[in-house]
């Protein structure tokens, strides 16, 4: 069986990529703090994270913590999914919508903070939680996605013929299935003035067996160009499991980006930094962003001072050919772009 796509040539499928296990492992992913910290042996943490997770719950698959060092409770991967005490401060400056979401709203599910593209939320589910993730906060219960919410969204961007891309977010668009997905690709390539798709998820990363036969066949079918960004933000989380699904989707022709946040004890030096812009690279994966954290409510122990971060980059410039640097940038809300930040 093969894909063809108006993006690339005919690429060759894994029979195994077929299947929707993908449903199965998040279904199977961990829920309880206590359990975390069990699997992990981190019994000093659990108190912490129990009542750090009622604010914000744990979800992590089960194959994301099969490459967390067990009793490290300075692993890197760990830092970026276990409950702290440190989640419960909130200094000043930090918010809970740090990025302007709610006054870029134009409809339920709906944002536009550029020119030319808007932003679809098409859902409140996500494969993981992040601790830093800023829209922990987000309202969803007020506007659940459904084909109600999607339709008010598809008709509003088909009256401004300004908008040229729809970005699909989240939580994580993957989360949803392939028919729905599909079916909302299908509706907006019936949209004239709409020339890309783009998608911001972490499931390639985090459940690699997301990346299967149905999800390559409706993204090239699509008369929109797609666009994939994806977010790792330390080198082992590509894993030769996570290599290998994202060179089916470079593969099948569809450009493959990379977001990383900055995080303090996560990827705050430059060996880190350089080493995940060379593994991306290699994998023919452009390093896409730096962003500096969102200050939202509960990330704090997160934050990086710009000015390292910036000392950081510096470094990394050095090290790994202009391709290869991320660009280093903070997200203000009312701005009517990225701001660089070096």
């Amino acid at each position: 069986m093969t894909i063809i796509s108006s993006h690339a040539q005919a690429v060759p499928l894994n029979p195994l990529s077929s299947s929707d296990n993908w449903q199965q492992i998040l279904k199977e992913a961990v829920r309880d703090p206590a359990e975390l910290c069990d699997l992990l042996n981190l019994p000093q943490h659990a108190d912490s994270a129990r009542r750090a997770a009622e604010i914000f719950r744990v979800f992590v698959p089960r194959g994301f913590l099969k490459k967390i060092q067990p009793g490290d409770p300075q692993d890197p991967l760990l830092r970026q999914v276990l409950p702290l005490e440190a989640e419960l401060q909130s200094p000043p400056g930090f918010s809970d919508d740090p990025v302007g979401d709610q006054p870029s709203t134009l409809l339920p599910g709906l944002l536009q903070k550029y020119k030319g593209r808007v932003l679809m939320v098409t859902t409140g589910a996500c494969a993981v939680h992040c601790r830093y993730c800023f829209r922990r906060h987000y309202p969803y219960d007020e506007s659940p996605p459904s084909p109600d919410v999607w339709q008010r969204a598809l008709d509003q961007i088909a009256e401004d013929t300004s908008i040229q891309e729809v970005l699909l977010s989240g939580g994580d668009p993957l989360t949803v299935r392939d028919k729905l997905l599909a079916e909302l690709a299908e509706k907006l390539s019936q949209i004239s003035h709409l020339h890309r798709l783009r998608i911001h998820t972490r499931l390639p990363i985090v459940i690699p067996e997301r990346v299967t036969d149905s999800l390559l066949d409706w993204l090239c079918a699509s008369r929109l160009t797609p666009i994939f960004v994806v977010h790792a933000n330390h080198p082992r989380e590509l894993d030769a499991e996570v290599l290998a699904a994202l060179e089916r989707l470079v593969e099948a022709g569809i450009p493959v980006l990379n977001q990383a946040v900055l995080l303090r004890g996560v990827n705050d030096r430059a060996t880190t930094l350089i080493e995940l812009s060379e593994k991306l690279i290699d994998a023919r994966i452009l390093p896409y962003y730096l962003h500096q954290l969102d200050r939202v409510s509960g990330a704090a122990h997160f934050e990086v001072p710009v000015a390292h971060g910036q000392q950081l980059v510096r470094e990394v410039r050095e090290r790994v050919p202009g391709y290869a640097v991320p660009r280093y940038v903070q997200e203000q809300s009312g701005q009517l772009s990225k701001l660089p930040l070096g």
